[in-house]
């Protein structure tokens, strides 16, 4: 399961921006997901919970956006979006894409909470 480590990752972004801004606890962790970047919502959620305890996210809400994924078509000369496991074009059938976006997953931001108000960090 990849999840874990992605979220490890996503732990050591979090931990700094809250050192970083004198934050005790994190209120929100927003990721966005492509389409394509084989990443099961499931496992990462287990996995946010798993790899957050301990730390000032431990009590923290994971909310996941999901963004379409893209390719263009050298078959139809066009872009289209594309959805996990799509190898066909969604316009004229054809099989040869190139994908262009959508494989990405990033933190898009995290709401830092502080004793008196909750702070974000884009």
């Amino acid at each position: 399961m990849h999840e874990m480590s992605l979220m490890e990752s996503v732990r050591e972004i979090v931990d700094e921006a809250a050192r970083r801004h004198g934050a005790t606890r994190v209120a929100v962790v927003r990721l966005e997901i492509g389409a394509l970047a084989a990443v099961d919502p499931a496992a990462l959620r287990f996995a946010f919970d798993v790899v957050m305890r301990g730390g000032p996210a431990q009590a923290a809400a994971l909310e996941i956006e999901s963004t379409p994924g893209s390719g263009w078509c050298w078959d139809c000369a066009r872009s289209v979006v594309l959805g996990a496991g799509g190898t066909d074009c969604p316009d004229c059938g054809g099989h040869r894409l190139e994908v262009t976006g959508g494989t990405d997953m990033r933190v898009k931001d995290i709401d830092l909470a502080s004793e008196e108000e909750v702070l974000s960090c884009a």
